[in-house]
């Protein structure tokens, strides 16, 4: 009974949603549960709105084995990562580490042809617990077929598979199809129909009630803090808050935020490949959060960009975000879209459509990211969640989010790629910062110079 009381059965109908026109994108018998994104697709637990996710929940039966065969995508990044009952992540394996079939190639590793038709490749699912944790958010040194995906509960197992930011006019997908599953019983291979029904495939989905979001009235409460301002937690200038274990999480609200907890597990199914960083915003401060700092650099592939090169992160975003009660995402930037100035720097306003300000529009080299009309969907019109994504950093760039291990040095480590910030109104976003003119062949370095110089907080660069 206690089991009961602590787990919740949530039974996601998907035989009626396939059905349905209302919820768009491909699914299988397999990847039951998906596509997860921004709207108009599923949108739960922090989906990156440039990203799309499938999830399936199975059983292996005893003595069998288990295997994925499908094409990488032409996209930034695809993964599979396994996860437990309480949605902390297990073990990721994403693109980069995966040797392609006979004959095939990687379009994920440095120097190789991203358009390259022949992208095969086929890995093994064990029900076994990973015995050596590979790095999380930074690139491995060592490649493999395997991912660890030990059941939990009613003997369940959870993989997500991930497509960041598929080459223009290729999405949801990448261009291809999803991972087909193979599965190898009794001297007998099953696939498509066969396969999933010896999976148990459209099996309940067996996860706590906190794997998604806080419930809506303990979130209330979290948000209501006895002896706090009304603004709490949110803060101006804007306090950064890297993600750590679900109470630092939690601590966010209640002032109680453990630093030493273990990194990027405290999240609703987040990626283990992303470390993040996020605050709480408030529009009682002003109507607009204006944030500046430098763009870690990243390979160009949305344009269908024919060679793969490295370079400092795979991929980094902002989002706007919903609260923790109901882990909606409003809206994300990814890097290739954000306009940088002359040295490599980036301006963004956010705030809500009937806030936005005249000037920020990528011609002007002012980005705008919208937070939702309904505020934090739960009660509050004025708050919002931004987060920062930064993903598989390399060794050699020691600004990355990945490289803080605590709270406190935060800036310290990240230095100008830290987002300083400060709330203000439309009209005065529209006169700190100018539009250039059209002759300009580059965007000049806007600055915000006059708010430095007015505001300590901003720490001028």
């Amino acid at each position: 009974m206690k089991k009961l009381t602590a787990i919740f059965l949530l039974i996601f109908t998907y035989q009626s949603i396939q059905a349905s026109a209302n919820i768009p994108g491909p699914r299988d018998c397999f990847w039951l549960r998906g596509p997860v994104s921004g709207d108009p697709y599923i949108n739960v637990a922090y989906p990156d709105s440039n990203v799309f996710y499938w999830a399936a929940a199975f059983t292996m039966p005893e003595g069998s084995r288990m295997y994925f065969e499908g094409e990488f995508p032409y996209a930034r990044y695809m993964s599979v990562i396994s996860y437990d009952n309480r949605g902390r992540p297990l073990e990721s394996l994403a693109d980069y580490l995966i040797q392609p079939s006979n004959g095939a190639s990687n379009p994920y590793m440095d120097g190789n042809n991203r358009l390259d038709d022949n992208r095969g490749y086929k890995i093994e699912v064990l029900n076994k617990t990973p015995a050596v944790k590979r790095e999380t958010g930074r690139v491995a040194k060592t490649s493999s077929n395997i991912i660890h995906a030990p059941e939990h509960g009613p003997q369940q197992q959870i993989i997500v598979y991930r497509i960041y930011l598929p080459d223009t006019g290729t999405a949801p997908l990448g261009g291809v199809g999803l991972p087909e599953v193979i599965l190898e019983k009794d001297g007998k291979t099953l696939r498509g129909k066969d396969a999933c029904k010896a999976l148990n495939s459209s099996q309940d989905l067996a996860i706590t009630v906190d794997a998604l979001g806080i419930p809506p009235i303990k979130y209330r409460e979290l948000a209501s803090q006895p002896d706090k301002p009304m603004t709490w937690p949110a803060q101006n200038p804007p306090e950064w808050y890297i993600q750590l274990d679900r109470q630092s999480l939690i601590g966010i609200y209640t002032g109680e935020f453990n630093n030493n907890a273990p990194r990027s597990t405290g999240g609703f199914f987040p990626n283990l490949d992303n470390h993040y960083l996020r605050t709480i915003v408030n529009r009682k401060y002003g109507k607009v959060l204006l944030i500046k700092a430098k763009a870690p650099r990243t390979p160009k592939t949305f344009s269908g960009n024919s060679i793969y090169e490295d370079n400092e992160l795979r991929y980094w975003s902002i989002c706007s975000n919903q609260s923790f009660g109901n882990t909606r995402v409003n809206d994300c930037l990814f890097d290739e879209e954000i306009p940088v100035d002359a040295d490599g720097y980036f301006t963004i306003a956010i705030s809500k459509a009937e806030d936005r300000p005249r000037n920020a529009i990528r011609e002007c080299g002012l980005a705008w990211l919208p937070i939702a009309d309904d505020g934090d969907g739960v009660f509050d019109d004025d708050v919002a969640i931004v987060q920062f994504r930064h993903m598989l950093a390399q060794d050699d760039f020691p600004h990355s989010i990945q490289s803080v291990e605590n709270q406190a040095d935060t800036k310290k480590i990240m230095r100008e790629y830290f987002p300083r910030g400060r709330y203000l109104m439309p009209n005065q976003v529209e006169s700190f910062v100018p539009c250039p003119i059209k002759e300009e062949a580059t965007i000049p370095n806007i600055g915000i110079e006059y708010i430095e110089e007015e505001l300590e907080e901003w720490e001028p660069l």
